[in-house]
């Protein structure tokens, strides 16, 4: 059942109704690839994090104090769960920021090691919308690298600061980032043998949640479509598994159609346009891909054995899928419209639940064996296979927009609940994601911005 009165999920255009390079305001001079110290250097390797200076944002009217250091905390805990970056803490400054024209004392930062600077200003408008600007500065040439101002609703100072931290993390990784994005998952509560499940949906860092569905019915396995804010989801009530569309920024759910034998949500084409499934017929289980417009469905396989888990390269060329045509569950790759496929996993154990990155360089997988569950990654051919992380139960990784991050869940098994983590494609930097209760099904939505 649908959420009453549930809350319009407004989306970037409405958002910021103005957004404009800061010419003039902001002084931007002409942005150069001439760096100082302050660039990150991403290999598969160590990455040695980059000290970067986040003073509070400058408060345009008094009443704009809060907001402008919760804008700065919001940037400074994006950069630094990415890894990538080391936010040196405000007790340390030298310099205190008040009026963000006027270019910082360097000599300042540099004393306390910042490679990066961040300076901003929030201001209270007379229409009442909020004006964010910041300022990205090379600490070690004084060049002002970035710059932007925004005009948006008070409410959505988050988003802000989210679309403040992507244009940071862009500028000195030479990446897009991934802050300005969502989570679609699945809430638990309640004991082990009476686990209510709701659809919910968060911020990339757990903050903001919401319920899309009440939890009277059994909801499982969200995706996220690759190019709209719409969900596809299973919904376990009476009879048989029904497959809905929900679009997050209307709240209207429509129904894709009744299909028995599914045990997983379909996942949606690079456009949006399709989505492909498995659907079981008595002891197997074949792929199939529907239009969503005219509803047709065609067959893509026609085997004796389980072929599940498919999920499209980005250029919607091939599919990646598990199967277990060869004794026990692998990884396979074919054509979008069916044919040949070829077995691109080896390694001791059985893979599950591939998902291919958004850069389409890899794809990720669940494998079991030895009594643990890893989370790994290997390239589309089946080279360069590497385990990002292993436990008791680690299952259904997604990837965050740029493909640098995955995000899955670990359940513990007993009387506790699954939890939300994220691993960057490295294996470096493993993290909780916080939740409200347990959680699992995660599922990453494309950049809103």
């Amino acid at each position: 059942m649908d959420c009453p009165n549930m809350p319009l999920h407004i989306n970037r255009r409405q958002m910021l109704l103005s957004a404009a390079t800061a010419a003039g305001a902001l002084a931007l001079g002409p942005a150069r690839d001439a760096f100082g110290q302050a660039r990150v250097q991403i290999t598969e390797g160590n990455v040695a994090p980059l000290p970067i200076a986040i003073p509070n944002f400058v408060a345009g009217t008094p009443s704009d104090n809060e907001v402008g250091g919760g804008v700065a905390q919001v940037i400074t805990n994006n950069l630094k769960r990415s890894g990538l970056f080391a936010p040196i803490d405000q007790a340390a400054y030298v310099e205190k920021i008040t009026n963000i024209d006027v270019p910082p004392q360097f000599k300042s930062w540099t004393s306390i090691n910042a490679q990066a600077l961040v300076t901003g200003r929030m201001t209270r408008q007379s229409d009442g919308r909020l004006k964010a600007e910041f300022r990205l500065w090379d600490v070690a040439t004084g060049q002002q690298l970035a710059g932007q101002q925004y005009f948006t609703s008070p409410e959505y100072w988050r988003r802000i600061a989210h679309i403040i931290s992507d244009q940071i993390y862009e500028r000195l990784t030479g990446e897009k980032g991934y802050f300005d994005s969502r989570v679609v998952f699945i809430d638990e509560s309640g004991p082990a043998d009476r686990r209510v499940k709701r659809l919910a949906l968060m911020d990339q860092d757990g903050a903001n949640v919401r319920y899309l569905t009440r939890g009277s019915d059994l909801v499982l396995t969200p995706r996220f479509s690759p190019s709209t804010q719409e969900i596809t989801y299973m919904e376990f009530g009476q009879g048989d598994p029904k497959v809905y569309l929900f679009n997050i920024e209307t709240g209207q759910r429509e129904i894709v159609g009744n299909f028995p034998g599914m045990s997983f949500a379909p996942r949606f084409s690079p456009d949006g346009q399709r989505i492909i499934m498995s659907l079981q017929q008595g002891g197997n289980s074949n792929l199939f891909v529907m239009d969503l417009r005219s509803k047709s469905t065609t067959r893509l396989t026609d085997t004796p054995a389980i072929d599940t888990s498919p999920s499209y390269s980005p250029d919607a060329a091939r599919i990646c899928f598990e199967s277990d045509r060869g004794g026990k569950p692998q990884i396979y790759v074919m054509p979008a419209s069916g044919g040949q496929a070829q077995r691109i996993s080896f390694g001791d154990g059985s893979y599950s639940t591939p998902v291919w990155s958004p850069r389409g360089d890899y794809i990720a997988f669940t494998k079991q064996g030895g009594g643990q569950f890893a989370i790994g990654i290997m390239k589309p051919d089946g080279s360069g296979e590497r385990i990002l992380t292993s436990g008791f139960h680690n299952e259904g990784p997604t990837f965050a927009p740029n493909g640098r991050v995955l995000m899955f869940f670990r359940d513990p098994g007993g009387n506790a609940g699954p939890s939300l983590f994220t691993v960057d494609v490295s294996g470096r930097n493993e993290l909780r994601v916080p939740t409200p209760g347990y959680a699992s099904d995660p599922a990453w939505s494309p950049l809103l911005s």
